[in-house]
């Protein structure tokens, strides 16, 4: 049960990180740190062996390697390059590859509709809490990609199939 609540805030984060990466291109230090440090005391109450919990720590670590490595070409911003390795946290070795399959393709797909909106309608006709995206100069809020990520690959993750199950998500 308390494994439950810090899996479901663990998504709850990752939405408003999407949502808020729509709405200002950014996503908080606080946001990924809230994210990452809540595996600490999920993965003391999950019952989950020490070996899966530390491939799930060492995915974690190569994920922010690669990701500050592609923030420095400048592929992704902070905020992305801070939220992947903290999703990778909670997914594992186990989903990391779905979890980056789904990630590119709904990075693809948010950038397609961006320059489909932006080709087709004015900026200042798309509501004001989804327009940033939409301005001629804006990136891709690159959150909704790892968000979408996030959510298709964790039926994989130790940590989340287990409540996802419980509310009748399988894997």
């Amino acid at each position: 049960m308390i494994l439950s609540l810090f899996v479901f805030a663990f998504f709850a984060l990752c939405l408003f990180a999407a949502l808020k990466d729509i709405n200002s291109h950014t996503i908080p230090n606080w946001l990924n740190l809230a994210l990452a440090g809540l595996f600490i005391p999920a993965a003391a109450v999950s019952g989950i062996p020490l070996e899966i919990v530390g491939g799930h720590l060492l995915a974690a670590g190569l994920a922010f390697v690669v990701a500050f490595g592609l923030f420095s070409v400048r592929v992704f911003g902070g905020g992305d390059a801070k939220m992947i390795p903290a999703v990778m946290l909670w997914l594992g070795p186990s989903a990391a590859t779905s979890f980056l399959i789904w990630m590119a393709l709904a990075g693809g797909v948010c950038a397609l509709l961006i320059i489909a909106v932006r080709k087709t309608i004015p900026a200042e006709m798309v509501p004001g809490i989804v327009r940033a995206p939409f301005q001629p100069a804006a990136g891709v809020p690159y959150g909704v990609a790892i968000t979408t990520g996030a959510y298709m690959a964790s039926p994989l993750s130790p940590f989340l199939s287990g409540t996802l199950s419980l509310i009748g998500i399988h894997g």
